[in-house]
């Protein structure tokens, strides 16, 4: 079985073959999202604890959270479902899935660390990468820097280097994502400008549904009198 290590806290990854099935068969029998302590993986593995969250079995076939089986089913999958990408707008699919349920048909297990052990493991928790891409939202950009709401957001973008593949010896330049939902004086100078239109709006159709009022009390009164002489005339004749 293959074992897919990844450690979230320096983003680094790690493939790990193993032949003898004493090393892996603590994974048998354990469902997706499932905590298993990896002692037996190897020594260097003492004390840590790795979290199951995904793999595939021999034939390529993925597993998919919250089928509770241990072999290969074949699902009816719409839009938003795991394991199926629509090609159309409202298609559905039977596909081929394994279940969550960890078996000796699994080829490649994913894992992630959750809890770190005694010792250090070599391109797995040795060295910590930057981060290559950062958040783009301003109130996660705050979130993930510890900022208030005085601090400036478009100081802790994060940038990242570039380089021409075009032109060979090209000078690198730095590449910065648009902060979305940033609220700048613009935004609140259009957000006043949208309310005094609605506010305009609103004020307009008042005085227009006045005006109406008037003039439907006048042809009614108008009718009135009209019907009122006409009964006057047949009395008199």
């Amino acid at each position: 079985m293959k074992l897919n290590i990844a450690n979230p806290a320096t983003g680094q990854q790690k493939t790990i073959n193993l032949d003898e099935e004493r090393r892996y068969r603590i994974f048998f029998d354990k469902k997706i999202a499932q905590e298993v302590e990896a002692d037996t993986i190897g020594d260097e593995f003492k004390g840590y604890i790795l979290r199951i969250t995904g793999g595939n079995d021999k034939q390529g076939f993925p597993m998919k959270q919250g089928v509770l089986l241990p072999h290969r089913v074949r699902l009816l999958l719409a839009d938003g479902h795991s394991c199926y990408r629509i090609r159309r707008t409202g298609e559905r699919k039977r596909k081929s899935v394994r279940g969550c349920i960890v078996g000796p048909d699994i080829a490649v297990l994913s894992l992630v660390i959750v809890k770190q052990g005694e010792s250090e493991i070599p391109g797995l928790t040795d060295n910590v990468l930057p981060k290559r891409l950062g958040p783009k939202r301003a109130t996660k950009i705050r979130k993930f820097f510890n900022l208030s709401k005085e601090d400036d957001v478009r100081k802790y973008v994060v940038r990242r280097e570039v380089k021409s593949s075009k032109k060979e010896g090209a000078k690198p330049y730095t590449k910065a994502p648009k902060i979305q939902r940033l609220v700048t004086p613009i935004r609140l100078q259009r957000r006043r400008h949208l309310h005094a239109l609605n506010r305009r709006r609103f004020d307009r159709q008042k005085e227009q549904k006045t005006e109406y009022e008037a003039i439907l009390q006048k042809r009614l009164a108008e009718k009135k009198a009209k019907v009122a002489a006409i009964k006057a005339s047949h009395k008199t004749a």
